[in-house]
């Protein structure tokens, strides 16, 4: 076996052997916390729509929560509208340009919280748009309160003993509410703290904007992240909280596929 010397520079450069980040990204800095999964999550979203020739003609709606700021940095077109109103925004768009590819990027504060009859209206009438959501439990962009996402003994900032049902309900499984109505053509979830669950998910993202392209109706795709400044966990041990807590909730599957 040959070893490296490691006592001095290498006699040959590192050459650069592939891209890290998407083109569509302007810079690699962001203002997430570290150990957040959002990032990874915006990444793949704008890794398929290259990889599938959408760029041109794209339009996306944000709506309010940390991914909120990346907007400055994706070079594709976004309006961010009002808290959990993207899918009705999202949906006046396709209809007065029905050429272009819309999508929206929600937490599940925004989403579920703020704006769920938004989202079960423009599903129930299989708008043709592609909603994809980041869900990890958690309103992170207004201090850490708990949401309707949140898993039965989640700890955020204001739930320091975890969600109690008793006080604080069940939460609500958003992908299977809308999989379940007859406007929507594909609902599936991932994840993104692992790399194969990373691959999947850009699969499960580039399958939902393809059906857009074809007509099909409403598709989702809810992405599970991490957030371990909202959970109290160290950023190494994010990952495997979310898979220990809200995958087993919420498990990694296609819930809905037309075709």
């Amino acid at each position: 076996m040959n070893y490296i010397a490691t006592n001095a520079p290498p006699a040959e450069k590192s050459k650069l052997v592939a891209n890290s980040h998407s083109p569509l990204l302007q810079t690699t800095e962001h203002h997430f916390c570290a150990g957040c999964g959002e990032p990874v999550g915006i990444r793949i979203l704008l890794e398929a729509l290259s990889e599938l020739s959408l760029v041109d003609g794209s339009i996306g709606v944000v709506g309010h929560g940390c991914y909120g700021g990346a907007v400055t940095t994706i070079d594709v077109d976004i309006l961010q509208c009002l808290h959990g109103r993207a899918p009705s925004c999202a949906t006046g768009i396709k209809r007065m340009r029905p050429e272009s590819t819309v999508f929206t990027i929600q937490g599940d504060g925004d989403m579920v919280n703020e704006g769920l009859q938004e989202v079960l209206h423009t599903a129930a009438r299989g708008e043709n748009i592609t909603c994809v959501l980041f869900n990890n439990g958690v309103f992170g962009d207004t201090g850490g309160q708990m949401t309707t996402t949140s898993v039965i003994g989640q700890r955020t900032k204001n739930s320091i003993n975890g969600r109690d049902p008793a006080a604080h309900g069940f939460p609500i499984h958003i992908s299977n509410l809308i999989a379940s109505l007859e406007g929507s053509a594909y609902v599936a979830r991932g994840a993104v703290h692992k790399a194969g669950a990373i691959a999947k998910t850009k699969r499960m993202l580039k399958r939902a904007l393809s059906l857009q392209q074809q007509g099909a109706g409403f598709t989702m795709v809810e992405i599970l992240t991490m957030c371990p400044t909202g959970w109290f966990v160290p950023v190494s041990e994010g990952g495997d909280y979310m898979a220990d807590s809200m995958e087993k909730i919420y498990p990694v599957t296609v819930l809905k596929n037309i075709a």
